[in-house]
């Protein structure tokens, strides 16, 4: 029999994979994405409009959030800015829309992936279990360091001359990839791979997110000295904060 879906006052289940909050305020949707999360493992909570999603996370902070772009009242990028105010959960967005501008957007509020409508359930499943590995590195690292900024991997905890970054998980774990590979270039294809661990997707996710990491680590992000762009190539990280943009 398939278990019922968690109300906000209950934990997880026995045996539960994680917490996943749905906001969606299209009930079929929800019920759809629900039951296969469902019958994947996971505790589900739902809500039908951002503020009943906040109420939700903040009785019961979920592990990942499934949000709807287009909800009524409060959008869901206003839903996404407010609960990155209280921690880095990770989020994948919906959007009922193809437009490349609205997919930017979500991920420029600090969404870790997205998924257009209509969508197959099956891949949000795997969408969700993939950024939740990343979320749940199975072996942490030793800490990280170079030109001021440390990255601990086991506290998931970043910092810029000893200040802590704010950053999302893929945020984070993009740092974490460059200081691992300093001076090494590499295309956007192979961070795509390498970061968020898939062999095909939007390429501009690459992009969005290294502009809003240049954002918070370098000092001029119009002049970027640490992350610097390799035309013809991607990016490479450059600890010593020396050179030319492009070379």
């Amino acid at each position: 029999m398939q278990q019922p879906y968690a109300s906000p006052d209950a934990g997880p289940r026995p045996g539960s994979l994680g917490r996943i909050l749905v906001v969606d305020d299209d009930p079929t949707v929800a019920e759809v994405v629900a039951g296969y999360l469902d019958r994947a493992g996971y505790t589900v909570d739902r809500a039908a409009d951002g503020p009943a999603a906040l109420a939700r996370a903040a009785a019961h902070q979920p592990d990942l959030v499934v949000l709807d772009l287009m909800l009524p009242g409060m959008d869901g990028l206003e839903v996404c800015r407010r609960l990155r105010e209280h921690g880095p959960v990770p989020v994948v967005m919906l959007t009922a829309r193809g437009d490349e501008d609205d997919r930017i957007l979500g991920l420029e509020v600090g969404a870790d992936d997205y998924v257009t409508k209509p969508f197959s359930p099956r891949e949000l499943v795997l969408r969700v279990e993939s950024v939740l590995r990343r979320a749940r590195p199975a072996v942490p690292r030793g800490p990280l360091g170079a030109a001021g900024l440390t990255v601990d991997p086991a506290g998931r905890r970043a910092t810029k001359n000893g200040t802590d970054l704010a950053l999302t998980l893929r945020e984070f774990d993009l740092l974490a990839f460059f200081l691992r590979h300093p001076g090494r270039a590499f295309g956007r294809e192979e961070l795509m791979r390498e970061v968020w661990g898939w062999d095909f997707g939007d390429l501009s996710t690459v992009t969005v997110h290294v502009r809003r990491l240049r954002g918070k680590v370098e000092d001029d992000p119009a002049r970027p000295r640490l992350i610097r762009t390799v035309w013809g190539v991607g990016y490479r990280f450059d600890p010593t904060g020396t050179g030319t943009e492009g070379d």
